[in-house]
């Protein structure tokens, strides 16, 4: 039975590191069609989601029938359980590429907007927890993992200010005003695939010790806050 269940598990990472290719690929892609307005690239990434659809039905699936036939126990348990979780978090990654992909078709209509400068570091910086999120889990790297959860901060300050640049550019044109929103929506689905990786990272936390921490740096930091004395 042991034979058994690892040669599943074994098939199972196989599939999941697959799914984790094409969809590190999709968000490569559907950035690069936004920030180098590539509608072609776009369209790329919009026709892979359907395979990304079907793979992610089949693991979960494949999940589900090794809970039933071998009821794993301890670490095979736990795999498992962090397996269904990444793979919902990697389909979740694939549909808002998709999403982005559709705002840079949108943007193709309007070729005098400027995509703003800092939404080029805010695609690095996300393209960057993906990867390490991703490696992490792979590689069952703690220490990488809690490198991302960190790294998402970031991303949420470049996404306030490159709102803002926004905001500025619509009172100051009005014409700008409908490239701008579906520029604003690009960005809002960038940090949330930072969200998405922050997820992995977690996971991957739990994959390796057990220890469920997720909202708990976010208590913690807002517990600081609190303790910040007011000036």
């Amino acid at each position: 039975m042991s034979k058994h269940l690892d040669r599943a598990i074994s098939q199972l990472r196989t599939d999941l590191v697959e799914q984790f290719g094409v969809v590190e690929q999709m968000i490569g892609l559907s950035v690069r069609s936004l920030t180098e307005r590539r509608p072609d690239l776009a369209e790329r990434v919009l026709k892979t989601d359907t395979r990304v659809d079907e793979t992610d039905i089949r693991i979960e699936e494949e999940c589900l029938k090794l809970l039933a036939l071998h009821q794993p126990v301890a670490e095979d348990l736990r795999w498992v359980i962090t397996a269904v979780k990444v793979n919902g978090d990697l389909e979740r990654m694939a549909d808002l590429a998709c999403n982005i992909s559709e705002r840079s078709q949108a943007l193709d209509f309007f070729p005098l907007f400027r995509v703003p400068e800092h939404l080029d570091d805010m695609v690095r910086a996300v393209l960057q927890m993906v990867r390490k999120a991703l490696d992490s889990f792979i590689e069952q790297n703690v220490v990488e993992a809690r490198t991302v959860i960190a790294s998402d901060d970031r991303v949420d300050q470049l996404n306030v200010i490159l709102i803002d640049e926004l905001h500025a550019l619509m009172k100051e044109d009005s014409a700008m005003i409908e490239p701008a929103i579906h520029c604003f929506s690009a960005s809002r689905h960038l940090e949330r695939i930072a969200d998405m990786a922050t997820n992995v990272a977690e996971e991957t936390v739990y994959l390796v010790s057990g220890e469920i921490i997720r909202h708990r740096h976010e208590e913690g930091r807002w517990a600081s806050e609190q303790e910040t004395p007011q000036t």
